[in-house]
């Protein structure tokens, strides 16, 4: 082994003799210390043993370390030798400490980042977005709106949704229930409750939005708020207002879609104003409409058999116009034109759930059944008996219910003797029959 106390000038005399792969050139300062050279390059290397085992480290190239650098380096190996430690090891270690505290950095990056896009906003609107790819564009347009005006502009929007603490939104609530909006305010609330209860168990249930399950709620934080109650709608039509109300529509899309609601017997105006062309049965004066309300995870086909006058709107809405096409405007439409009407009545305030209300309050008291309303205004049918076991479609019934109802409208809106002669209450047919 050839030592000489190491210079800058030896280092550079330094040869490779041909045929030899390496040689070294051992410090006699830091014995521990050599220079190696191989072809192309020289570097600093240090070498000493541990447990008799031999353990070799290169310290670097000689351009990049300097002369006294490399003594003290392999001074500091040495050290760690005396101590029994391997610095291989101990390099190890390092590595994989910086590479734990590197993964660290980057999982604090990742999760800082979902805090910052799995919100209580974004959670709201992802669940909109589910209830829209469930059919329901409705329930999704009316929950974003309440989100929009009630939610998005709190302090706690931007709160990563799982850390939102049900004092959180019991405040929010609370906002709204302290402005009068009782209502509102228990609504907002149960929506709150439905998207939590959504992403919880997104994970778990393939018919909910997959881009639920990355907000990792497990806990529903809405639940602990109780409900509002709400005083349920009172309000019904006195027949001189229906009266009025029938007079006032005239020709229009907007206003087909409103009479056709009166003479359908008070249907749901949202699956009214989806009904396309293609739903009408000319034949049998038939109208298809899908009923989607409350938990159904489809839509209830539900049929209704028009009368003479039922099916004379449809007739002209539907001649010329392609099958897939809607026979009607939008429901908002049908809103606002509810509210022009109402505004020029004067008197007190209504809305398309209190004219549904008149009709069947009126229904009921021309004798028609309760049995009979449900399979007509389709509600009331998620019993056990209706879902899986009658499976009796009701339509004459439902077709003599709205002959009768319409019969009826003719005495309120035109108050003829005649055509109070031609009133025929379902109790006197089903006698008949």
């Amino acid at each position: 082994m050839q030592r000489e106390r190491l210079t800058s000038e030896r280092i550079r005399k330094l040869e490779l003799p041909t045929n030899i792969k390496q040689v070294f050139l051992w410090d006699t300062e830091a014995p521990r210390l050599a220079v190696r050279a191989t072809v192309g390059s020289k570097s600093f290397i240090y070498e000493s043993k541990l447990n008799r085992t031999t353990i070799r480290r290169t310290i670097g190239d000689i351009r990049a370390w300097t002369l006294e650098d490399a003594r003290n380096e392999a001074r500091r190996l040495q050290t760690l030798i005396d101590q029994g430690i391997d610095p291989r090891e101990l390099d190890r270690e390092q590595k994989e400490a910086k590479a734990a505290a590197k993964a660290a950095k980057v999982a604090a990056e990742q999760e800082a980042e979902r805090r910052k896009h799995y919100t209580l906003k974004a959670l709201c609107e992802a669940y909109c977005a589910h209830l829209k790819g469930q059919g329901k564009s409705k329930s999704a347009r009316d929950t974003l709106s309440a989100f929009n005006c009630h939610v998005f502009e709190t302090e706690h929007a931007d709160t990563t949704a799982g850390e939102v603490t049900p004092h959180q939104i019991a405040g929010i609530v609370r906002s709204v229930f302290e402005t009068g909006k009782e209502r509102t305010a228990g609504i907002l609330r149960n929506y709150l409750v439905a998207a939590y209860n959504a992403a919880r168990r997104a994970p778990f249930d393939p018919t909910i939005l997959s881009t639920l399950i990355d907000f990792q709620i497990t806990t529903n934080p809405a639940e602990p708020v109780p409900a509002i109650g709400v005083n349920r709608g009172e309000r019904t039509l006195t027949p001189d207002e229906l009266k009025k109300y029938m007079e006032a529509l005239g020709d229009t899309s907007v206003d087909q879609l409103l009479k056709l609601h009166i003479y359908a017997g008070g249907q749901r105006m949202i699956q009214l104003a989806r009904a396309k062309v293609s739903d009408y049965t000319p034949d049998t004066g038939t109208l298809r409409i899908w009923d989607s309300k409350g938990k159904r995870r489809a839509a209830r086909e539900h049929l209704i058999p028009l009368a003479t006058e039922g099916k004379a709107i449809l007739k002209n809405l539907a001649i010329s116009k392609a099958p897939d096409a809607k026979l009607f405007v939008s429901e908002r439409a049908a809103g606002d034109r509810i509210a022009e009407i109402r505004t020029e009545m004067g008197g007190a305030y209504f809305d398309a759930r209190d004219l549904r209300r008149t009709c069947e309050t009126i229904l009921a008291g021309m004798g028609i059944t309760k049995e009979t309303r449900a399979h007509l205004l389709s509600h009331g049918l998620g019993g056990v008996q209706d879902a899986v076991y009658d499976k009796h479609a009701y339509t004459k019934e439902k077709r003599a219910a709205l002959e009768a109802w319409e019969a009826k409208l003719a005495e309120i809106t035109e108050g003829e003797a005649e055509k109070r002669k031609n009133v025929t209450s379902i109790t006197k047919k089903k006698k008949a029959a």
